[in-house]
């Protein structure tokens, strides 16, 4: 949860924040890093979870075209990595190129995991995020009995 501002050091290292570091630790601490397909930002996964989205791409025909444009965009600019015992993880060189970072990143939580950002680029995300979900009037559906 949240939004955190860091930097991002000249050897593309960045401190993961200690509210996200705390979650990864309770999912076995290992990251997978990927360039979002959507957006020009880094996507970050709990290993587990992005071992679980994954899992339905098995079920598409191993040789198709729908299978390859799949793999190839979860996998074909992913790596694992594991914070040091400060915290930091080094961006690939690609990945910080892909979501244009500099010295100032910004981390937004996204439930399950969580984007860096280039800055200003993060908070129109969130913006343009905040206006869709109010125009289209998105709603959590309830928990049954509450």
């Amino acid at each position: 949860m949240g939004t955190h501002r860091n930097r991002l050091d000249a050897k593309l290292r960045v401190s993961v924040p200690a509210p996200f570091r705390s979650q990864l630790r309770d999912q076995g601490g290992a990251i997978v890093l990927r360039a979002s397909h959507q957006y020009p930002a880094i996507e970050c996964w709990p290993l587990p979870v992005f071992e679980g989205f994954a899992r339905p791409l098995q079920r598409i025909d191993l040789f198709s075209e729908r299978y390859d444009d799949l793999a190839a965009s979860l996998y074909a600019d992913a790596c694992l990595v594991e914070p040091d015992k400060e915290g930091r993880v080094i961006l690939p060189d690609p990945l910080v190129t892909h979501a244009g970072l500099s010295e100032a990143v910004v981390f937004i939580g996204l439930g399950r995991g969580f984007h860096i950002w280039e800055p200003e680029a993060g908070q129109a995300f969130v913006t343009a995020a905040r206006e869709r979900a109010r125009s289209a009037a998105l709603t959590l559906p309830a928990e049954p009995g509450a």
